[in-house]
C-alpha cells in the first residue's frame, strides 16, 4: 500500500515539474515576443553572439585539426551568451519603463537578488513619496522615492526613528532619481552590493525582529510602479481612504 502511494506521489511530482517547466518556457517566450517588439536590435545581438562564439572556437579548433569537435561547444556557449544578452536587455527595458513612476523603488527592492529583508513603505505621504527599509549585511538601508523637497524631510524623520532602536548599527540612506546625489533606479542593486558588510546573518535576523515593532507611518503605496496614464488624483484618493 505504501509502495503504491509512493509511486503515485512520485508520478504527481513529475507531472507538476513538467507543468512548471512548461509554464516557465511559456513565460520566457512571451517575454521574448514583448522584448522583440520593443528592441529591434535584440535578434541581431543574439544571433551575432552565437555566430561569433562558434566562429572563434571553430577557428581555434582549425589550428589543432579539431574544428568540427569544437563547433558544437561553440554553439552551446554562444547560445548561453545569447540568453545572457536577452536577460540584460529585458532588464534594461523593464527598468527604463519603471523609472520615475511612483512605487518603482519598492518594486525594484522586492526583486533584489541576494539575502535582503525588505519592508516597503515604512513612511509615505499622500503625494506618493515613500521611504522603504532594507536590512542586510551592511545594516539598515533607507531607500526614498518621490519629490526631493518632501522626501528629504521624510527620510530624516525615518532615520531618526530607526536610530533609536538600532544603536550602533550602520544606517545608510539613498534617494532614487537623476539629480545630484541621487541613485538611478537601474543602479540601486549595484549600490547595495557595494556597501560594506557589517553584520552577520544572525545579527540581521535580530535586527529585523527589533524593527518589526516600529510599524509603518503614512499611507500604503500601490503595488509596483504606477501604470503610465493612471490618474494621480484617483490613486491619492484611494491611498487616503486606507
Amino acid at each position: 500500500m505504501a509502495g503504491q502511494q509512493d509511486k503515485e506521489a512520485a508520478k504527481q511530482a513529475k507531472k507538476e515539474k513538467r507543468a512548471a517547466s512548461k509554464a516557465r518556457r511559456g513565460q520566457l517566450f512571451e517575454a521574448f515576443k514583448m522584448q522583440r517588439k520593443e528592441d529591434p536590435w535584440l535578434i541581431p545581438w543574439m544571433v551575432g553572439s552565437i555566430v561569433v562564439v562558434a566562429g572563434v572556437l571553430f577557428g581555434i579548433g582549425f589550428f589543432f585539426d579539431a574544428q568540427w569537435a569544437l563547433l558544437p561547444l561553440g554553439l552551446v556557449l554562444g547560445a548561453l551568451l545569447a540568453m545572457i544578452i536577452f536577460g540584460r536587455r529585458v532588464q534594461k527595458t523593464v527598468y527604463s519603463k519603471a523609472d520615475g513612476q511612483p512605487g518603482a523603488a519598492a518594486w525594484a527592492l522586492e526583486n533584489l537578488r541576494g539575502k535582503w529583508k525588505v519592508t516597503p513603505t515604512v513612511a509615505a505621504t499622500t503625494q506618493l513619496d515613500a521611504v522603504h527599509r532594507v536590512l542586510g549585511g551592511p545594516g539598515v538601508v533607507l531607500v526614498a522615492e518621490g519629490a526631493q523637497h518632501r522626501v528629504k524631510t521624510l527620510l530624516a524623520q525615518e532615520k531618526k526613528r530607526v536610530s533609536r532602536l538600532v544603536g550602533d548599527t550602520p544606517i545608510y540612506d539613498v534617494t532614487i532619481g537623476h539629480e545630484e546625489g541621487q541613485i538611478p533606479l537601474k543602479k540601486l542593486q549595484g549600490f547595495l552590493m557595494k556597501l560594506p558588510r557589517n553584520l552577520k546573518p544572525a545579527q540581521v535576523d535580530a535586527l529585523e525582529a527589533k524593527l518589526a515593532a516600529l510599524g509603518n507611518r503614512g499611507a500604503a503605496m500601490p503595488k509596483g510602479p504606477m501604470p503610465a496614464g493612471a490618474k494621480m488624483r484617483n490613486v491619492q484618493r484611494t491611498i487616503r481612504r486606507r
